[in-house]
């Protein structure tokens, strides 16, 4: 099983961030202090998640090699006691296929154990995974409010500047107005 770490995909998100993107031939630079601490908050949640899958997987091999373990103890205790205390081939057979039916249904549980460890394991994988995308999706459409938020309050400022230059120029076309009317009144 290829084992892929939710936290090493999110390190390498991590790491394009702090690079320039590429988008044709246009670079694009960002501002990713808002996106990073997502991201570690993101980390700070998803061990508590990797660690309980990591131990269901761990209990599952454990209870796989204890089960392992009983059964071949089992097998050897019958066949000692089937060859110290029966002479009889019937009855050792009848040990050696009673042992084998449960060995047997040893491995059919494990089997199930290790089936539901491993499908509860992907779940978790696809849970993390589609809890990452969320969060790096609300980070974009919060990065673009942002930015528009900003165009807007640029642009409001930008008509601030022109109408007070506006403003300042009346006021010295009408001081002018008046500094001519008074020297036509002088002469």
């Amino acid at each position: 099983m290829t084992e892929l770490r939710v936290s090493h995909l999110i390190d390498e998100v991590d790491e394009m961030l702090d690079n320039k993107f590429h988008v044709g031939s246009y670079c694009l630079f960002m501002n990713t202090d808002d996106i990073q601490d997502v991201l570690s908050k993101i980390k700070a949640i998803l061990p508590e998640e990797i660690k309980t899958a990591e131990m269901i997987l761990k209990r599952r091999d454990d209870i796989y090699m204890e089960a392992q373990s009983r059964a071949d103890r089992i097998i050897s205790e019958a066949q000692n006691t089937a060859a110290n205390i029966l002479s009889e081939s019937e009855l050792i057979r009848a040990v050696r296929e009673k042992a084998a039916k449960i060995q047997e249904q040893v491995k059919e549980s494990c089997e199930e154990m290790k089936n539901k460890a491993t499908e509860e394991a992907e779940s978790l994988k696809r849970n993390a995974y589609q809890e990452a995308m969320q969060t790096r999706e609300g980070a974009q459409a919060y990065a673009e409010q942002v930015l528009n938020n900003l165009e807007r309050d640029i642009e409001q400022v930008h008509r601030i500047v022109r109408n007070g230059q506006e403003y300042l120029s009346q006021q010295k076309r009408a001081k002018e107005a008046v500094s001519s009317e008074k020297a036509l009144i002088e002469q």
